[in-house]
């Protein structure tokens, strides 16, 4: 840091004092994030040594998988997606920057966190276009964003390719935190149509939201992409929910300034359900039962 920046900081913090929003302690850089460079580096890859080999969901130990490496849901084709990645776990410091980014409305977030999600991109994937999992007009309305839509924009642009707005949500819907595996999906009946199906005809996309948990929005979005002709579907989240250990309650201070339980109303709620069905980071790939039997992959 220059001597000029040093003094702009200074002046910054003298005349608007504020603190990490996660961590507390006092930031010492002028910066839109209001968390501090310790915080945003603490966020790690989810780690699993046995995964489904098609959606990569992590598990304890190889007994939910099959002879080829599939875990029930993909066995009986529950998804409509062909691929799902994922950077972290639901939990910790990458839940309390979620919900800083979503609830709080800190919209300046989206780039370090899609600077995660580009992390987590498969090498092998290739894709025609990126889209995000879109909102109900209202509902954007009353956050001032799409979350998805700001997260998707960089990773549209790390990729060179499109990000397109062809997927709709017309009917608002109620809200899925707090709902139950069967009532989120009875929820997305209907709720997602897709403009100019023909552009999607024969394309691969990469289907971009913020937190996969039981899987029913991502689905239901893609089963829609799906009717439109879109050949392959990748699902791609910041987070998953993972059923493997239960989600801390680590403090998140709001946007007024009061600390509050990153765990309770919607944190807690969103992480209930049934199994979610993401992968991790390409650089923390977990084992499939093929792969626990040989020993470790180099």
């Amino acid at each position: 840091m220059t001597s000029l920046q040093t003094v702009t900081a200074g002046l910054f913090n003298l005349l608007l004092p504020d603190d990490c929003r996660l961590c507390e302690t006092p930031l010492g850089n002028v910066s839109r994030i209001p968390v501090c460079p310790a915080c945003l580096l603490s966020v790690r890859p989810l780690q699993a040594e046995y995964f489904c080999r098609s959606c990569r969901t992590p598990f304890v130990d190889a007994y939910p998988l099959d002879e080829h490496d599939l875990c029930t849901v993909c066995r009986e084709s529950q998804v409509n997606f062909d691929a799902a990645y994922s950077y972290g776990s639901y939990d910790g410091s990458l839940r309390d920057l979620i919900h800083l980014f979503k609830y709080a409305r800190i919209d300046s977030l989206s780039t370090p966190l899609s600077r995660l999600m580009i992390r987590a991109m498969p090498r092998d994937e290739r894709f025609d276009a990126v889209m995000a999992v879109p909102m109900h007009w209202w509902k954007r309305w009353e956050r001032g964003f799409n979350q998805a839509e700001l997260l998707a924009k960089p990773v549209a642009r790390s990729l060179g390719v499109p990000l397109k707005h062809n997927l709709r949500r017309p009917k608002r819907g109620q809200a899925q935190a707090g709902l139950g595996h069967m009532e989120r999906l009875e929820n997305l009946q209907t709720v997602f149509r897709v403009s100019e199906p023909r552009e999607l005809a024969g394309k691969r996309i990469l289907l971009i939201d913020d937190v996969f948990t039981t899987g029913a929005t991502l689905r239901a979005a893609a089963g829609v992409l799906r009717e439109a002709g879109a050949i392959r579907i990748c699902a791609m989240t910041l987070a998953r929910v993972d059923r493997r250990q239960r989600p801390d309650s680590s403090p998140v201070r709001s946007s007024g300034g009061k600390t509050r339980r990153a765990a309770a109303a919607r944190g807690f709620a969103d992480s209930l359900g049934t199994p979610s069905f993401e992968s991790r980071p390409f650089e923390s790939q977990p084992r499939s039962r093929t792969d626990a039997k040989s020993g470790p992959t180099t």
